[in-house]
């Protein structure tokens, strides 16, 4: 059914992913215990600012090497939920294959709408490019995220620091979010709707690979295959990837782990 066509409570269902993996509370808590391992093991690069207000933060994780790719990941969690402190075990691959990575964190919504939320991530960028290379983290950026993350990571993939992005699950056209109760913190404009959709704007020209897993809901599946087919229309580069298997959440241990697809593809798009 075409979004346009479903009634509040069908569109709120129709982006509602945690409903639709009743195992979402647990694999959230696990990620949260190994983040919380991780950033124990290697707490030097922890919580280091960007910005003026409490979440514009980094977690740093250097790599052996200065010159060594960094994967940049931005959480998830509709714009109004979670941080980074809980997604560091994204980090987990990128580390074991010798890269550095890098998790910022953003004012939530409704602390904050989502055009200061882009503002703050772009200074965060700009932070990283002046100031990473005298903290071990001088390499080509890899910037990634995942659901609202992946919405950010499209959004500024034209950023001058970023070599390439990877954009998981991600919201690429915000016009049906302000028909959700998401939109009771987030309270979208219509400006920010055409300002802010990774698909209503031109298309950057840096290497953007858009994924997205087979099990996920219906609308975010239609979402990543439009914004791609957009992007391909208009030549910019990047291709489209599908896991299988994957759910909304499942699909992040590609990322995660060592020699997960999503990983190799992040590579595949630095050496393009």
């Amino acid at each position: 059914m075409d979004w346009r066509d479903m009634d509040p409570a069908a569109l709120d269902a129709a982006y509602s992913n945690a409903r639709a993996v009743p195992a979402a509370p647990d694999i959230i808590a696990g990620w949260a215990a190994a983040s919380a391992r991780l950033r124990e093991a290697r707490p030097t690069g922890l919580d280091r600012p960007y910005g003026p207000s409490e979440r514009e933060r980094w977690d740093l994780f250097p790599a052996a090497d200065p010159a060594a790719p960094c994967l940049v990941f931005i959480h998830g969690g509709y714009w109004q939920r979670n941080s980074r402190e809980g997604f560091a075990c994204m980090a987990e691959g990128a580390l074991a294959a010798g890269w550095a990575a890098a998790l910022p964190g953003y004012t939530l919504a409704p602390d904050a709408g989502l055009s200061r939320i882009v503002e703050e991530l772009r200074r965060a960028l700009d932070w990283l490019a002046a100031s990473g290379r005298a903290l071990g983290i001088g390499g080509p950026v890899l910037l990634s995220g995942w659901s609202a993350g992946g919405h950010l990571a499209a959004l500024l993939s034209g950023h001058p620091s970023v070599r390439a992005a990877l954009a998981i699950s991600g919201i690429f056209d915000l016009e049906p979010i302000r028909g959700t109760t998401l939109n009771d913190k987030l309270a979208l404009t219509a400006d920010e709707i055409a300002g802010l959709s990774p698909q209503r704007l031109p298309p950057t020209g840096t290497p953007l690979a858009v994924a997205y897993g087979g099990r996920e809901l219906p609308e975010l599946r239609r979402q990543s295959r439009e914004f791609h087919a957009l992007r391909a229309e208009a030549g910019a580069p990047g291709p489209l990837l599908t896991v299988p298997d994957a759910d909304h959440f499942s699909i992040l241990e590609e990322l995660r782990g060592r020699d997960g697809s999503l990983l190799k593809a992040a590579a595949s798009l630095l050496e393009s």
